[in-house]
C-alpha cells in the first residue's frame, strides 16, 4: 500500500511538473508574439483591410447564428469557456484523439491573428494567453467584429464581406436568412462546406447551424423549417 501511494505521488508530480513546463512554452510563445507586433498594432492592420466589415452592416440572423455554433456564451465568459474545455477534454480523452478544441470566439481570434492552425499544447496554452489580453483591451462587439474579418470562408474569402459577395453576389445586410445561417457554419471547415464546391454538405451544415439556433432560443422550430426550404 506504501508503494502504491509512492507511485501515486510520483505521477502526480510527474504530470504537475510536464503540465508547468507546458504552460511555461505557452506564456513564451504568447510574449514573443505579443513584443514582435503589439496587440493595437494587430487590430489596426486588420481594421484596414478591403472589405473590412462593420457588425453594423450584418443581419442579426447571420450574428445570431455565428454566436449560436461557435460560442453560445460567448457575451458571458472572460475569453475561455471552462465548461467547453472541460468538455472538449473529456471527448478528446475518450477518442484518444484531438477532437474537439473548445475554443471561445476570442481564442479562435488569437489564433486567426498570432498563432498557427498547428494542433500543440503550447499554442492552445499562448491562445488562452491572449484572449485574456484581447479580452482586456476590447468589448464584446469589437471582439466579434475583429473575429469575423480575420475568419476564412473558403475560397480566398477573408472577411464576411467579401464572402457574401463571392458565395451570393450581395451585400451582408441583403443576404436572405438561409444565407446568413449558411455563411455562418462555413468557417468550420471552408473547403468542405463550400456551397459553389459542395452545395449539399452546405445544405447539411445549414441546418446544423439552423438547429443550434433552435437549442440556444435564436429561432423557433417553424421559423427553422422555413428558412431550411429557402433555395
Amino acid at each position: 500500500m506504501k508503494l502504491l501511494k509512492k507511485i501515486i505521488i510520483v505521477i502526480i508530480l510527474i504530470s504537475i511538473s510536464i503540465g508547468l513546463l507546458f504552460v511555461g512554452n505557452g506564456y513564451n510563445m504568447y510574449k514573443e508574439a505579443i513584443e514582435k507586433i503589439t496587440l493595437d498594432e494587430k487590430v489596426s492592420e486588420i481594421k484596414k483591410k478591403d472589405n473590412y466589415t462593420k457588425l453594423s452592416e450584418l443581419p442579426k440572423i447571420y450574428i445570431d447564428a455565428v454566436i449560436s455554433v461557435e460560442d453560445h456564451r460567448f457575451y458571458k465568459h472572460p475569453g475561455i469557456d471552462i465548461i467547453a474545455i472541460g468538455r472538449a477534454a473529456f471527448n478528446d480523452i475518450k477518442a484518444m484523439s484531438y477532437v474537439e478544441g473548445g475554443s471561445t470566439i476570442t481564442q479562435q481570434l488569437a489564433k486567426n491573428i498570432y498563432f498557427t492552425q498547428e494542433k500543440k499544447m503550447e499554442r492552445k496554452i499562448a491562445e488562452v494567453f491572449m484572449a485574456f489580453k484581447i479580452e482586456s483591451n476590447y468589448d464584446k462587439d469589437e471582439i466579434l467584429e475583429l473575429y469575423l474579418n480575420t475568419a476564412y470562408f473558403g475560397n480566398g474569402y477573408n472577411t464576411v464581406k467579401e464572402a457574401s459577395k463571392g458565395y451570393f453576389g450581395k451585400e451582408p445586410k441583403d443576404m436572405t436568412d438561409g444565407e446568413a445561417i449558411m455563411l455562418a457554419g462555413i468557417p468550420n471547415a471552408p473547403s468542405v462546406y463550400n456551397p459553389n464546391v459542395n452545395p449539399k454538405l452546405a445544405k447539411e451544415r445549414q441546418k446544423q447551424v439552423a438547429d443550434k439556433m433552435v437549442k440556444y432560443g435564436y429561432l423557433t422550430e417553424e421559423r427553422e423549417d422555413e428558412i431550411l426550404k429557402e433555395k
